[in-house]
């Protein structure tokens, strides 16, 4: 057994603080992908401090549990790049779990995007989505931005009731034809949901096809595409393409036909442009970074024009609510952690989760202490939360 020394990839303040590292690695190791013997285990990171040393103590705990780890390392990517071709190279073994422990993204698989993979008359844009979502093969987890404090503080929880409430807040969901969610902030919208699914992240990807964030914490679903309507105040965090920033001067988005129409702040107001330098502004470039990618990947023929068009118009799309459900997680300007707080829900920008909206990028942001009602078609309604506060049926559950 190689065994890492921890304390030669990072500053560890005290053997405590080294102690409940490799505590939480082998509780997510055992209890939420579940290793067995001589299963293969791909980790994926990058030469940063802190994932790096979450990487080995994931590797460590791995071997404890009698599975087989590999560590390949790859230079920090943003959700606009590529993959290194040795990691691709890497999921193309087909290990049984695969984790991307990244300061940032994995990365996009660039043949994937040039030549979807198919399967069972399904394409899927990377090998990755091919083995946990097509074949089902692997299973795995993500943590993009995750920190020492954070994978120490949220990722050592009570998986078990994290699992209850979720699958209650999931079956609330069924028959739903809209969500109507409003915010102090100033957050007014309903998006459309008949014939969506939701998704759980529970921490429960312990079969082949399951796969989610560590930590773990949020049940989400995609709104129907085009039929979103009313305004989202950001007031939390938002992860922009470099990263996640926190708010300070709340972002306004208007949304029409399911589509972001205008980014703006209270200070410059939807009829002028938010300064480069503001949240609003940072926001609206990754946006548009996103539509120019597409139009540039179009000129080089990496893509068709048909789909560089599909993909410039959803990088304006709302595709994504989700309710932060992790007792343990709080709102720090990382949006891993942020979007699994309680008193929190949380929209995306950009590409949704049952895959007829693709784009280049997935932007997360925070609205605070939001009023969550479900809708369903013979006109019953359930409310999710109250100003932030998750329904008793949820809290008990």
């Amino acid at each position: 057994m190689s065994n890492f020394n921890i304390k030669t990839f990072s500053t560890i303040e005290t053997e405590r603080s080294k102690e409940e590292l490799e505590s939480t690695a082998l509780v997510v190791m055992r209890d939420v992908v579940a290793v067995k013997k001589d299963e293969r285990v791909l980790i994926v990171t990058n030469p940063d401090d802190d994932v790096f040393t979450i990487s080995c103590a994931l590797y460590n705990a791995t071997e404890k549990l009698g599975g087989k780890p590999v560590i390949q390392v790859q230079p920090v990517k943003t959700l606009l790049d590529y993959c290194e071709k040795s990691v691709i190279g890497a999921i193309s073994t087909g290990p049984d779990v695969i984790l991307s422990i990244s300061k940032n993204k994995l990365g996009k698989d660039e043949m994937g995007l040039k030549y979807p993979y198919e399967y069972e008359g399904e394409e899927y844009l990377s090998l990755f989505d091919l083995f946990l979502s097509g074949r089902k093969s692997t299973r795995g987890f993500w943590t993009p931005g995750i920190t020492m404090d954070m994978f120490v503080r949220t990722a050592n929880i009570d998986y078990k009731q994290l699992q209850k409430r979720c699958a209650v807040l999931c079956k609330k969901f069924e028959n739903a034809v809209s969500v109507h969610v409003t915010a102090p902030g100033g957050t007014d919208i309903k998006i459309p949901v008949q014939g969506r699914k939701p998704f759980s992240d529970d921490g429960c990807f312990s079969t082949g096809g399951a796969g989610g964030n560590i930590p773990a914490g949020e049940v989400f679903i995609s709104p129907v595409v085009g039929g979103s309507e009313g305004r989202i105040v950001f007031d939390g965090s938002m992860t922009i393409t470099g990263g996640d920033i926190p708010i300070k001067e709340p972002i306004i988005c208007d949304v029409a036909n399911g589509f972001v129409t205008a980014v703006y702040n209270a200070v410059c107001g939807p009829s002028s442009s938010a300064p480069p330098e503001s949240e609003a502004g940072k926001l609206l470039a990754s946006i548009t970074g996103s539509e120019q990618k597409a139009r540039k990947m179009a000129q080089d023929g990496v893509i068709s024009k048909e789909n560089a068009a599909f993909y410039e118009r959803n990088s304006r799309g709302i595709g994504e609510l989700g309710i932060g459900l992790n007792p343990a997680a709080k709102i720090t300007g990382n949006m891993l952690e942020d979007e699994k707080a309680f008193h929190t829900c949380h929209f995306a920008i950009g590409e949704n989760y049952d895959g007829d909206a693709n784009t280049f990028i997935h932007l997360d942001g925070v609205v605070r202490n939001p009023t969550i009602v479900i809708q369903y078609a013979d006109g019953t309604s359930f409310t999710v939360e109250k100003d932030g506060e998750l329904a008793l049926e949820l809290q008990n559950a």
